[in-house]
């Protein structure tokens, strides 16, 4: 009997950097993929794959089967980012329903620890010289954006469990940004767009943005020094846009381009979406990351640096590991 990890979101961003983290520790992990998903990290002696979805319970049973009695910890990550206003059906069943399904199963198979990783957009906005920690409320009603409301809703039902003496822990991740990253998320798509000379200009606004591994270490560190019931915030600091452009000009010389004001770049929403349909593109700009790089939101990780050691590192590093 030994430890195994159960990870969900194994073929994701932030999934294939904790199994990377993983295999540095030498610790089992099985790795959960979609049917038709392809595994990043290549089975080994120490990473398996079970394919299955999370919105789909009786696929999960090959995910949780533990012949040896392992004793199991569980890592959800799988989840859809959207930066879509409104909350689909989709969104819905995948965020909450299928964390519902992990969480029940996991009840079940008496897992020891269950990490589920959530977002800062669970958290309402505050005014800007109001500092955003683990302290204010989580209600979907308080927030905007699908995204949001699903990740609340779902991070709630975990606390409402954990009433109930489940193992769960929270952590937050704001923007992830980092290499390791197989299927262009929102940021990565802006790095790589700018680095391209596809993106035609930036808006004046900014976020926290933090480098994934640090986002995959802090879920590790959640894990072995965290308090079961406890919730983390694994962010790093605010960046404007501008700062975040001058950094990958540093590195790709590319030309600098325009930042336009919020106002303006709502104006032209449909024209935007119109460009990257034709570039066959997802939409970097929309009413929710519009909103979101205006909040002006700060956020403190400092729980999960007293607590945890969490630690961030230099955002030249991120932009230089993403690029490469």
């Amino acid at each position: 009997m030994g430890k195994l990890f159960l990870l969900t979101g194994s073929g994701g961003y932030l999934g294939n950097t904790i199994i990377r983290q993983l295999l540095m520790q030498k610790q089992r992990v099985r790795g959960l993929l979609l049917p038709s998903q392809k595994p990043v990290i290549p089975e080994n002696e120490f990473v398996s794959y079970v394919h299955g979805d999370i919105t789909d319970r009786e696929s999960l049973l090959p995910f949780f089967a533990n012949p040896q009695g392992d004793e199991l910890v569980v890592i959800h990550t799988a989840g859809i980012i959207s930066i879509d206003n409104k909350m689909s059906d989709f969104l819905y069943r995948v965020n909450v329903l299928g964390t519902k399904n992990m969480i029940d199963l996991s009840r079940e198979c008496d897992v020891s620890r269950f990490l589920y990783t959530s977002s800062v957009h669970v958290f309402p906005s505050l005014s800007s010289s109001d500092v955003i920690s683990e302290t204010h409320a989580i209600h979907e009603n308080l927030v905007h954006g699908g995204y949001s409301k699903t990740k609340a809703m779902a991070t709630r039902y975990l606390f409402d469990c954990i009433k109930e003496g489940f193992p769960g822990i929270v952590v937050y991740p704001s923007g992830i940004l980092g290499p390791y990253d197989p299927s262009s998320n929102f940021l990565v798509q802006m790095v790589h767009d700018y680095a391209q000379g596809n993106l035609p200009f930036g808006i004046k606004g900014g976020y926290d943005f933090v480098d994934v591994r640090d986002v995959a270490n802090g879920c590790l560190l959640a894990l072995s020094k965290g308090k079961i019931g406890e919730d983390y915030i694994l962010s790093n600091r605010h960046f404007d846009l501008t700062e975040l452009l001058a950094i990958i000009h540093s590195f790709t010389g590319k030309k600098e381009i325009p930042i336009l004001p919020v106002w303006v770049a709502k104006i032209g929403l449909p024209i935007m979406s119109l460009w990257a349909k034709s570039k066959k593109k997802r939409p970097l700009y929309t009413l929710f990351s519009l909103a979101t790089l205006t909040s002006g939101e700060v956020f403190s990780h400092q729980k999960a640096t007293y607590e945890l050691g969490y630690k961030t590192r230099d955002m030249k590093d991120t932009i230089r590991d993403t690029l490469a």
